[in-house]
C-alpha cells in the first residue's frame, strides 16, 4: 500500500479528481492518508479490531462508489468520518451485535485523553498521568449519554471541529456546541465529587 509521510502537503481537490477519474494510485493514497484516524474512531466505537477493520474497509468501499456525488461541502476527511461513522451505528445496531465496552476501548486505545481537557475539566493539569485520575475519567466518559459521549469523543479526543463534528452527526453546529457543553458539565458534575481539585485531584475523604 501506498505510503504517505504525515508531512507531506496533499492537495484535497486533486486527489478526489483523481480517484473520480478511477486513479487506484489515488485511492491508496486515500487510504494510507485517512485510515490511521478512522480506524481510532471505529475502535472507540466497536470496541475490536476486527469489526473496526471490517467497518473501515465498507467505509472506503463506500466512499470511493460515491466519490461522484461528493460536493466539497465539507473536507473529504469530514466526509469519510460521516460514512465511517454511520457504517458502525449500523453494524451496532445489528442483531446480536456485541456490547461494546467504552471504559475499555478508551483505556486500550493510545493517547484517549487529550491534555486539553484540563482546560475545562475540574482536574489540576499535574494530575494527568495518574492512574486513578485516568481511571476515574475513563469511567465517566463510559457512563455519559450515547448523544453526549459521540459529540464528545470527536470534538475532544478526535479533535474535529463543532463544524466537522455537526457534519459527521448530521446535526446542526448549534446541536454540536450544545451537547458538547452538557458533556463537559456531565464530566464536571461526575468528577466533582470524587476528586477534589483543591486536594490535588485525590479522591475526597469518605
Amino acid at each position: 500500500m501506498t505510503q504517505i509521510d504525515p508531512e507531506t502537503i496533499v492537495d484535497e481537490s486533486e486527489l478526489i479528481a483523481r480517484i473520480q477519474a478511477g486513479d487506484k494510485s489515488a485511492c491508496d493514497e486515500c487510504i494510507a492518508l485517512h485510515s490511521p484516524a478512522l480506524n481510532r474512531l471505529l475502535l472507540r466505537l466497536l470496541g475490536n479490531e476486527q469489526d473496526a477493520e471490517d467497518v473501515l474497509q465498507e467505509t472506503f468501499l463506500n466512499a470511493f462508489r460515491a466519490i461522484d456525488s461528493f460536493e466539497g461541502r465539507s473536507s473529504l476527511s469530514t466526509w469519510l468520518y460521516r460514512i465511517a461513522y454511520n457504517a458502525a451505528m449500523m453494524r451496532l445496531r445489528r442483531p446480536n451485535a456485541p456490547t461494546v465496552s467504552v471504559e475499555e476501548t478508551l483505556s486500550e486505545t493510545p493517547g484517549y485523553i487529550p491534555r486539553q481537557l484540563f482546560d475545562w475539566c475540574c482536574l489540576p493539569e499535574e494530575t494527568y498521568d495518574s492512574e486513578e485520575v485516568q481511571t476515574e475519567l475513563r469511567q465517566a466518559i463510559a457512563a455519559m449519554p450515547e448523544t453526549l459521549q459521540t459529540v464528545f469523543m470527536l470534538r475532544e479526543l478526535e479533535g474535529m471541529s463543532t463544524e466537522e463534528t455537526a457534519v459527521t452527526l448530521d446535526i446542526s453546529t448549534s446541536a454540536a456546541k450544545v451537547r458538547l457543553h452538557r458533556a463537559r458539565q456531565w464530566l464536571r458534575d461526575t468528577l466533582g465529587p470524587i476528586l477534589d481539585p483543591d486536594n490535588n485531584g485525590q479522591p475526597s475523604p469518605t
